[in-house]
């Protein structure tokens, strides 16, 4: 299948066309802004808040340097706000990822927030959510789509009962793909390719279909529905809207698979094992589970097919986005709605033919944070260190709310950073993968297992994490530094 270039500029003019004429001049004419157009307690003049989440997106996009991925309307925003080109997640796993960002806490194995079923009302009872605390600050709360990873979690922390197009907190018949099957795959003939152990079909799909017929194009228009109903409201509001692409598996309309040509996509050019890789450090299972995947680590052919499968499914949702921003726009809510677009994790596109996450290297770790807030400074970017739990006080601060008395959070609002992006900032974040703790400063990501191994690269001269230093002679003070930095996190 080769790019049909007609479609492809059709996709990057319309995809584009929500950003004309916007004047980013300030939250409202009533609202009396701080720090970075940071509003005060002024309840009438708080800003809307649109919670945007992409599972398992990765920094693949065009606004991080990657051009070949087409990502037009997330880039926009981009060139809106604030890209955090060094942003990481608290755990490469979508459950305990997304329970550590909504509670502001860290995790902390074995108690809480290390697993992909993670919960935060189970690992964290007594925590107020981030979406609970703007709730009970008077705002108007809604969840559509993946937010916490089970639809069931703190689903108090809403105004509304959380929706979604399908609800596997309730599967008793077996594995979710299985019992969702005709939900997730609308192709015919991916009901010709099964794999036998887990009833789930290929790891790839494109279907002629438009785009509400997949579960994130419908999760868009019900997101479209409500700020239409919130337009006509007197409450500020916080909508989280999250969308399952590009997870597992790549399933997109086919248009989307269109734009690109597989013949000219990039392969990883690190598909070897890392020399000195410790053996707790693997690569995720879960692409096994699917079907047409059968001695993959080796065959150029699925490398190339799963990127291209892959970069459809950001483009996709990246078109969704786009959709949702145009209704902001309409509806007059841009000039008063801050934005946050995150992924919930990392992701391995091949690099040591590793697919999907599960492990702390910096694929896996990094992640996509873009931040847009009315009458700031627009196309910002920093390089300072940021992390997940830095999202639920850099809210409070940007509307003016208290932190929550239930809990401390762990994190530290990065409002600063959007009037100076280069000022000094943190010294490290930390990341945690079941029993190995993770460090990343401005040089170096290190891992340290409860077994007593060690993994450490220079980002200095090995960004693509090729080889472990851990054990050479002359690291061993930067390891005993790292080390040390753990036990502080």
């Amino acid at each position: 299948m080769h790019c049909n270039r007609v479609s492809r500029r059709q996709f990057l003019r319309s995809t584009a066309a929500w950003t004309g004429g916007i004047v980013l001049s300030g939250l409202t004419t009533s609202c009396k802004t701080g720090l970075a157009g940071t509003p005060t307690a002024h309840r009438e003049s708080r800003p809307n808040i649109l919670f945007l989440a992409v599972d398992d997106l990765r920094t693949q996009l065009n606004c991080y340097g990657h051009k070949e991925t087409l990502s037009p309307a997330i880039d926009q925003l981009a060139s809106e706000g604030i890209v955090f080109g060094r942003a990481y997640c608290q755990v490469p796993v979508c459950g305990a990822s997304r329970a550590s960002l909504m509670t502001g806490i860290r995790p902390n194995y074995p108690a809480r927030f290390t697993e992909a079923g993670s919960r935060a009302d189970q690992d964290t009872p007594k925590a107020i959510t981030l979406a609970e605390h703007f709730k009970n600050n008077g705002y108007h709360t809604i969840s559509n789509g993946k937010i916490f990873h089970y639809v069931a979690d703190s689903a108090d922390s809403w105004s509304e009962k959380p929706w979604r197009v399908y609800d596997y907190d309730t599967d008793k018949q077996g594995d979710w793909g299985a019992y969702h099957f005709d939900k997730i795959w609308l192709n015919p003939a991916s009901k010709q390719a099964v794999n036998p152990k887990t009833g789930r079909g290929p790891f790839w799909e494109m279907a002629d279909v438009p785009d509400h017929a997949y579960d994130d194009g419908k999760t868009a228009e019900k997101t479209i529905e409500d700020l239409r109903r919130m337009k006509a409201g007197n409450q500020p509001f916080f909508i989280a809207c999250g969308f399952s692409k590009p997870h597992l598996p790549f399933n997109a309309p086919k248009k989307y698979y269109d734009l690109y040509n597989p013949d000219e996509i990039n392969l990883a050019d690190n598909r070897f094992a890392i020399a000195g890789k410790p053996p707790e450090c693997t690569n995720s299972s879960e692409i096994n589970s699917y079907s047409l995947v059968s001695g993959w680590p080796d065959k150029e052919a699925f490398h190339r097919q799963a990127r291209h499968a892959y970069y459809a499914c950001v483009s996709y949702v990246d078109a969704l986005i786009g959709k949702i921003l145009a209704e902001l726009k309409t509806l007059d809510l841009d000039r008063n709605t801050i934005i946050v677009l995150w992924g919930d994790h990392g992701w391995h596109l091949g690099e040591h033919n590793f697919w999907g996450k599960h492990n702390t290297l910096n694929n896996a770790l990094q992640v996509p944070l873009i931040v847009r807030v009315p009458g700031s400074r627009q196309n910002l970017r920093t390089d300072a260190l940021v992390e997940f739990v830095d999202i639920y006080p850099s809210l409070c601060e940007f509307a003016g709310l208290p932190y929550p008395d239930s809990h401390t959070l762990d994190g530290k609002s990065f409002v600063p950073l959007l009037n100076n992006p280069n000022q000094p900032w943190k010294e490290a974040v930390f990341s945690q993968w079941k029993k190995a703790k993770a460090v990343k400063t401005d040089r170096y990501l290190y891992t340290e297992w409860s077994s007593g191994s060690k993994m450490l690269f220079d980002h200095l001269s090995d960004p693509q994490e090729n080889i472990n230093i851990a054990d050479q002679p002359e690291a061993a003070d930067t390891v005993a530094h790292l080390s040390s930095l753990l036990k502080t996190s």
